[in-house]
């Protein structure tokens, strides 16, 4: 093997290795992120509960724990809806990070072998058919990436739409059971 293979052969293993690197890095920072909200949306969770736990127990009878139930329900699915937000926007963020890597990776694997494909038409015999057989798996592969990006647009898509459908379903049934506490409460005193 000539010394110029050698070194292009160490550079491609630099590189590989610098894309693995940021994509492990993508990897352990999203999965970070989590933990802490899945800790945080815990130590909430823990604390409403403790909180709603003694409030009940405070109810001298049947009528004020049946209030308290309906009053301490109203703000669970907001925030069950909140925490699909932002394991949404975590899940999106991360999408978006390791698209641009592949995308780039794609891009520099793309250039080189239009590089090879260009130089084997020059070739003496035969590298015309090598260059057009190299040219059509190009485009294949080119085609295929393309798709798997656009999939992967119109998933998003797709869930946002759901995750904005629920967010707008919540928010009415969220402020009428608020409003008709209040008015209860109102019309108690």
């Amino acid at each position: 093997m000539s010394n110029l293979n050698m070194e292009q052969l160490a550079a491609a293993q630099k590189a590989n290795t610098e894309v693995m690197m940021s994509l492990l890095r993508t990897a352990f920072t999203g999965i970070e992120r989590l933990t802490a909200l899945n800790l945080a949306t815990t130590r909430e969770f823990f604390s409403n509960t403790v909180a709603n736990a003694q409030q009940l127990m405070a109810a001298k009878d049947a009528s004020e724990i049946a209030k308290l139930n309906s009053k301490l329900a109203e703000p669970g699915v907001e925030k069950i809806v909140d925490y699909s937000r932002s394991v949404y926007d975590l899940i999106a963020e991360m999408q978006k990070e390791v698209t641009a890597v592949m995308e780039a990776q794609y891009n520099s694997f793309n250039k080189k072998a239009s590089c090879v494909v260009a130089k084997a038409k020059t070739a003496p015999v035969g590298g015309d058919v090598f260059a057009a057989g190299m040219e059509s798996m190009l485009n294949a592969s080119t085609k295929a990436f393309d798709s798997m990006n656009s999939m992967a647009k119109q998933l998003s898509d797709i869930a946002e739409a759901n995750l904005q459908a629920a967010t707008k379903a919540v928010a009415p049934a969220a402020k009428s059971s608020a409003t008709s506490a209040a008015a209860k409460k109102a019309t108690s005193k």
